[in-house]
């Protein structure tokens, strides 16, 4: 029988069990697979890996798995010793682009308030999510670990907490996305791109106390939805805030 020796640092260990966290794990095989479906056989999603090592050699995840191997499995969070070290997928572009499964609504409201391209709906099938992830080129952000183990899915995190506000500062922490923020740029109801409007040109959408306490305006290109500086903006406003403050 075959076996190797896996190392997983950093935050990867949160998809291990209580027992084989922080711990060398020895694997027994008497099949030919790659490196990334052994990985993934422990649990581990691939677009949660940085950097392979095996043998102090850097590889990619079509390398094929030998007697006596140790391998050593960084995160993105944790530098890899070995340089060189191959990519394991292309470079993301420096603004990310997402795509949310249906557990994450909340977390899709606040990403498009911050001005990030985010894709959500309610009743998105996994299929459709890790196609569109894939045709689009889009971070895929969800809690289902074997949805990120899907093969079409090249960028994608787990969302760990379980906090609508936390999983914004998460996710900006993860991808560095500071500096990138444009907050009320986008649509919270259906991430289309919003303009100014003039108030006499969407006075029959607003009601009597709105119109007679504001004056700027704001309208989605896309499904028409107004928008001014009332209570929501100003909880929406101190909600990125603290985001950028804790990134």
């Amino acid at each position: 029988m075959n076996r190797a020796v896996f190392h997983f640092h950093g935050t990867l260990n949160d998809f291990l069990s209580r027992k084989h966290r922080h711990k060398p794990i020895t694997r027994t095989f008497d099949w030919r697979g790659s490196i990334k479906d052994m990985i993934e056989s422990m649990n581990v999603p691939h677009p949660e890996i940085d950097a392979l090592i095996v043998n102090g050699v850097a590889i990619d995840f079509d390398y094929i798995v030998s007697d006596g191997d140790e391998v050593e499995v960084y995160p993105y969070d944790e530098p890899c010793p070995v340089e060189p070290t191959l990519a394991l997928r292309p470079p993301l572009n420096s603004k990310p682009r997402f795509i949310l499964d249906t557990h994450l609504g909340r977390l899709a409201a606040y990403l498009r308030m911050a001005g990030f391209d985010t894709l959500y709906r309610n009743d998105y099938p996994d299929d459709e999510l890790a196609q569109v992830a894939d045709g689009e080129n889009r971070v895929l952000l969800t809690r289902d670990i074997g949805l990120l183990k899907r093969s079409l899915v090249t960028y994608g995190y787990f969302v760990r907490s379980t906090n609508p506000k936390h999983r914004l500062v998460e996710v900006m922490q993860r991808y560095d996305l500071a500096e990138y923020t444009s907050p009320f740029a986008r649509c919270a109801r259906c991430n289309g791109t919003l303009h100014r409007v003039a108030k006499a040109d969407i006075m029959d959408l607003l009601s009597d106390r709105t119109a007679s306490h504001y004056d700027t305006f704001y309208q989605c290109g896309a499904c028409s939805q107004v928008y001014w500086k009332g209570s929501h903006y100003i909880k929406m406003q101190h909600i990125i805030q603290q985001a950028l403050a804790a990134g």
